[in-house]
């Protein structure tokens, strides 16, 4: 198994993406692509959500971090099969394998953030070794609007080109960081929370994906409202590279038993067998978290 063939199974083909939201992606880090999601594949996320979120409290997200701020939900497969779709949208995978090459699924969070709480650093997700050294893609599947008043994401369009900034401890890896050069050290601001020349706050409907390039500058930014904003973090990884969930660690039988050969695949969930390889680098503990 390849990923060209899982994909293709799964029905993604080069006509996918149109080479604008290609050039898009390459060029700004990010595209938005709506109705990825049915109004009634929203309604059922979102109680599959404040179902599993009641019976977690505030221990929800444990299996990768308890965030203060934000109810969180972590190991999501293994709790449900409401969130399946997500793992299978054809423009979440094809702009993953654009990117990255061959893919697997990195981490699943489903998260909505706290009236006054959300805001972050500029920060990149992963570091890079060299300019387009793209380690994850992230989708952020909306089951509610994402609005100005509700916590928008942040972000810097065309900054996936620049030096990687603030990366969380958990996602370095093998990658040593270098002096950065008079230019990467001039875009670099003193106050990381404040607002930076060109930034984007994002807005986007319920049932779409922002697809983000996870080496863009971004961050969280305040909640205003007491209007949820539930969302997925999808994350797709290169294979050379560890999960943030390792999916093998929690399996239950009813995950394998409903995913397909090619699903199993993409989740790393068969047992690792002679010759498979190992990662090019150990996972650290968490001192850190997607966002």
């Amino acid at each position: 198994m390849y990923t060209k063939q899982a994909l293709r199974e799964l029905g993604v083909t080069p006509g996918t993406l149109s080479a604008e939201q290609l050039r898009n992606f390459d060029e700004q880090g990010f595209i938005i692509v709506e109705n990825v999601l049915s109004p009634e594949e929203c309604a059922r996320m979102r109680e599959a959500f404040e179902r599993l979120h009641a019976a977690e409290k505030d221990q929800g997200g444990h299996e990768v971090h308890v965030e203060p701020g934000a109810r969180r939900l972590s190991n999501i497969f293994n709790k449900t099969d409401a969130f399946d779709k997500c793992l299978w949208i054809p423009e979440i995978l094809a702009v993953s394998a654009h990117a990255l090459g061959e893919i697997k699924v990195h981490g699943a969070n489903v998260r909505d953030p706290v009236k006054g709480y959300g805001q972050q650093d500029l920060h990149v997700d992963v570091p890079k070794k060299f300019a387009d050294d793209w380690w994850v893609v992230n989708a952020m599947i909306m089951f509610d609007d994402m609005t100005l008043d509700n916590g928008p994401t942040r972000i810097v369009p065309g900054s996936q080109w620049w030096a990687p900034i603030n990366v969380p401890y958990v996602n370095i890896g093998d990658w040593e960081p270098e002096p950065l050069s008079e230019e990467d050290a001039a875009r670099v601001p003193a106050d990381l929370s404040a607002p930076y020349p060109g930034e984007v706050l994002v807005e986007a409907p319920a049932g779409s994906a922002i697809i983000c390039n996870s080496s863009m500058w971004h961050s969280g930014t305040l909640k205003k409202s007491d209007r949820p904003r539930r969302m997925l973090h999808l994350t797709y990884t290169r294979r050379d590279l560890p999960q943030q969930l390792t999916q093998l660690d929690y399996l239950t039988p009813e995950l394998y038993n409903r995913m397909s050969p090619v699903k199993r695949y993409l989740l790393e969930i068969e047992p690792p067998k002679p010759g498979d390889g190992i990662l090019r680098q150990p996972k650290k503990d968490h001192k850190g978290w997607w966002n």
